[in-house]
């Protein structure tokens, strides 16, 4: 199979034929939500994306393993071994035991990933359920001599680690300037060097969630859980590892240094990251008071949303930007994605409704080979959606009696149209009236037409006139009268 497909490679910083290592399986590792609140719309935009790019692969017929992990537990409140953990801290909040924090925000991710009609991973592994593998990649990581015990706690070592491979091969940074911005450590003088992470920590007599280990009771580090299961379930070595680009500088540069000195080898051989959102082009944070989840985002329930908008017209919104770029949310921006995705849509609705003739005067087949290319780049979702658009055109000029297509034609572009609206966007038709809505404007329509027939223009354009105020668009034909939401 000729794919002809390209991918953005983080760590070598540049577009590479995507070749998968055991042809046509291919092995995605994707670094899941930290379960200890609801999530946030920046995850959502990088397991979006992820979608789609498993989604394509699949629609390539590719053999995918797709794992996505659960952190529910090793996660301090700092990326270095800082703060109180994640879990016990809002457990104490909400006077619940850690676990059922876990099960609580576990579920309500699940919730919104099918909201999103995001297809879930084939396998979805939880740090806890896998302390075992943990333990045991840390006693190899200390058995090689790249980590060291203190008290109980298990440290990487990044000085003797980078004294024979890369450390910041995957950000391209100096050592000697992490060095230069790292903080001093201060009470945690313990550790030999100030880029050292923990393995393992020790639990104090007051930490709830804590297991046994060599070293005594504890509880792994952040880090080590995405090394250990992505290498139970995909191997030492896999084909595409990705996240947001927030990972890349810490969590994902300690999982390569991790891997490497357990196995001696790079876990995987693609590295992807998706980008950041911001807001009215400020970067998206609590402390800014303009993040906002994605229950909010759909009832329209904060200040900086005008309205609530529908899951689909935010996956559509989202699929807009390369998931590579950064991604700006305002109400103007939602509301155009809401009307192209409607476009859309209404476009894709006409296609049973077109009549065939003798000629062509379209290329399908031109049409597709443009579709694959703009995914082949880089999995380029707003080229795509672009091309899409054409096809939207194409249907409505059809529709309308200017342009002519065989019936072959007309069965290549709903397949096509199916296939890539569908099956690699993830879109789905979404349905703002009830069946007895839809029913009462069909006899509203049914009233007009009567109207027309007897010649009573005024009643048939205040009926048109009064549709319309309510967002219901007609379009008449020779042979019929439809309608759609605008």
């Amino acid at each position: 199979m000729d794919t002809k497909l390209v991918v953005y490679n983080t760590i070598t910083r540049k577009k590479e034929n995507f070749i998968p290592l055991n042809f046509p399986f291919v092995g995605l590792y994707v670094c899941g939500p930290t379960v200890y609140s609801d999530v946030h719309l920046g995850n959502c935009r990088t397991f979006i994306s992820f979608d789609l790019i498993y989604r394509y692969l699949l629609h390539l017929d590719f053999k995918v393993r797709y794992v996505r992990n659960i952190t529910d537990a090793g996660h301090l409140e700092g990326d270095r071994d800082e703060g109180d953990d994640k879990f016990a801290k809002k457990a104490k909040l909400e006077k619940l035991e850690p676990m059922e924090i876990v099960q609580k925000y576990t579920l309500g991710f699940h919730d919104v990933m099918r909201l999103f009609n995001a297809l879930p991973p084939n396998i979805e592994p939880t740090a806890t359920g896998h302390i075992s593998e943990q333990i045991e990649m840390a006693k190899k990581i200390i058995n090689n001599g790249f980590a060291y015990e203190v008290n109980g706690t298990i440290y990487f070592d990044v000085e003797k680690y980078s004294k024979e491979y890369n450390y910041t091969i995957l950000t391209n940074r100096q050592l000697e300037d992490l060095l230069v911005n790292t903080r001093e450590l201060g009470g945690q003088n313990e550790k030999k060097g100030r880029l050292d992470f923990a393995l393992w920590i020790k639990a104090k007599p007051e930490h709830i969630m804590k297991w046994p280990s060599p070293w005594g009771i504890g509880f792994p580090g952040w880090h080590i859980e995405c090394s250990a299961m992505s290498g139970k379930y995909l191997g030492d070595v896999f084909d595409i590892h990705g996240g947001g680009m927030d990972l890349a500088a810490t969590h994902h540069t300690n999982e390569i240094a991790q891997s490497e000195a357990c196995n001696h080898k790079q876990p995987a051989k693609y590295w992807m990251h998706t980008n950041m959102l911001t807001v009215n082009g400020t970067r998206m944070s609590k402390s800014a008071g303009n993040g906002f989840l994605p229950g909010e985002l759909f009832t329209g329930n904060h200040p900086l949303l005008n309205r609530g908008f529908s899951p689909m017209a935010v996956r559509f919104f989202m699929l807009q930007a390369h998931y590579r770029s950064t991604l700006d949310f305002s109400n103007d921006a939602l509301e155009a994605s809401e009307k192209g995705f409607k476009r859309l849509i209404n476009a894709y609705s006409l296609l049973n409704k077109l009549k065939s003739s003798n000629s062509s005067e379209v290329d399908i087949s031109n049409l597709s080979e443009r579709c694959y290319a703009a995914m082949n780049d880089d999995f380029n979702s707003p080229v795509l959606i672009a091309e899409l658009f054409e096809a939207v055109h194409m249907v409505n000029s059809i529709y309308d009696g200017n342009t002519k297509a065989t019936e072959q034609d007309l069965i290549t572009l709903k397949k096509l149209m199916t296939e890539f609206i569908f099956d690699v966007l993830g879109l789905k038709e979404e349905t703002s009236q009830t069946d007895d809505m839809a029913k009462l404007i069909d006899f509203v329509v049914d009233l007009r037409t009567e109207a027309k027939y007897n010649k009573d223009y005024a009643t048939s354009d205040k009926i048109r006139n009064g549709l319309e105020q309510l967002g219901i668009q007609i379009k008449d034909t020779k042979e019929e009268t439809t309608w759609n939401k605008a």
